[in-house]
């Protein structure tokens, strides 16, 4: 029962959160930004889990795992309501930046707590939950969003958000006994380094391959915005379109059980990286608001198979103890390029349009096809 408790927990967190991504770059849009401010201000949400996500994780590995995820959750309410007391583009910086801290802090225990609950048999199927609840987030959060922006308009959609993340909040502070005391399913390691973690090839590549895949999905997230307005799509269109890929994510990972009755997790792992390639591709020949549906639909069951095979894997191959660590770990590989890829891609756009920047997504993410084709993970068939 702990388990249904979890994600819904993470539901209503990430809703709040992943609405909150959306409102930000319209509103700042909406105030004059360019393409090159909202890129940095979305760069800013990874910069903090960049510089403290390992130090999240070996905190997270030596104390009640309920802590961090309470103090995450309440941070995440009070930066919300920020706008709504000093409105403006530069407050839009300094949500970026908090906003990407606390996120770190309510999350990575909360994925190192569900690998250990119901034993090694269930830790797939413990994942595939989880992120089916981080789809349900991402489809509802960019639709309140949008819809909600359109009739409320962009500052009271912020305190909305908040009062979605005080449901959570409650949850913990009312169940404190829900989570264990810590995220080790094992006894830790002494004198362990980071960069241990690193040196181990089947854990390094799993990082870059879900860092690859994670930005891809990040990046749609921060660009189709960008896009969908240059097209003369509504707010609702767009939050619409952004909750495809959720939808899609979600649907496939009802099937996660099944697939990996028949597939090993590293191969469907590198099936959801071509796919997603494949999506991108097709991204910046269509303008119909019915066709990018579409094609967000089929980047959702791409990006919908990787995350949870990733963070089984993880768990999998992390050295004794240091489950959360290793989340950290991979978190700050994929911040690092959440902070290259908005500012980078921002850049690019601007400069030369639409299409290079959906291409060399698309092309980055067959470099990732590539590793995972050369890598010797657990289970390769």
């Amino acid at each position: 029962m702990a388990i249904y408790y979890i994600v819904l927990i993470g539901v209503l967190n990430q809703t709040g959160f992943a609405g909150g991504r959306v409102v930000v770059s319209l509103y700042a849009l909406d105030l004059g930004a360019s393409q090159f401010a909202v890129g940095v201000i979305v760069a800013l949400y990874s910069l903090c889990p960049l510089l403290v996500s390992v130090a999240i994780g070996k905190f997270a590995d030596r104390v009640s795992l309920r802590t961090p995820i309470l103090v995450g959750s309440v941070g995440m309410i009070g930066l919300l309501l920020l706008p709504l007391l000093f409105p403006g583009l530069a407050v839009l910086y300094i949500m970026g930046i908090a906003l990407g801290f606390v996120h770190q802090l309510f999350g990575i225990p909360l994925e190192a707590a569900v690998g250990g609950i119901g034993g090694p048999e269930k830790r797939a199927r413990n994942y595939a939950l989880l992120t089916m609840g981080w789809s349900i987030a991402n489809f509802l959060g960019p639709l309140i969003a949008g819809f909600s922006i359109d009739y409320m308009g962009h500052l009271r959609v912020f305190p909305l958000l908040a009062a979605i993340i005080t449901v959570p909040t409650l949850i913990l502070w009312f169940m404190p006994k829900l989570f264990p005391v810590s995220s080790g399913h094992h006894k830790r390691e002494s004198h362990a380094s980071v960069m241990d973690l690193w040196r181990t090839p089947d854990l390094r590549v799993t990082f870059l391959a879900g860092g690859i895949i994670g930005s891809a999905q990040d990046l749609f997230q921060f660009y189709f915005p960008i896009y969908g307005h240059a097209l003369g799509l509504s707010a609702s269109a767009i939050g619409t379109i952004l909750g495809m890929v959720a939808a899609a994510a979600f649907a496939i990972r009802a099937f996660v059980p099944l697939l990996l009755r028949k597939f090993k997790e590293s191969d469907v792992l590198l099936y959801s990286i071509i796919v997603s390639a494949m999506a991108y591709t097709l991204l910046p020949f269509f303008a119909s608001p019915y066709a990018l549906a579409a094609i967000a639909s089929v980047l959702g069951l791409g990006v919908g198979c990787a995350q949870p095979m990733v963070m089984s894997l993880i768990y999998v191959l992390a050295p004794a103890g240091r489950t959360a660590e290793a989340l950290g770990l991979y978190r700050t590989v994929r911040s690092a390029s959440h902070v290259v890829v908005p500012i980078v891609f921002g850049s690019m756009g601007s400069a030369f349009g639409f299409a290079p920047v959906f291409l060399s997504n698309s092309a980055l993410l067959g470099v990732s096809a590539h590793l995972m084709r050369k890598a010797h993970l657990p289970g390769k068939s």
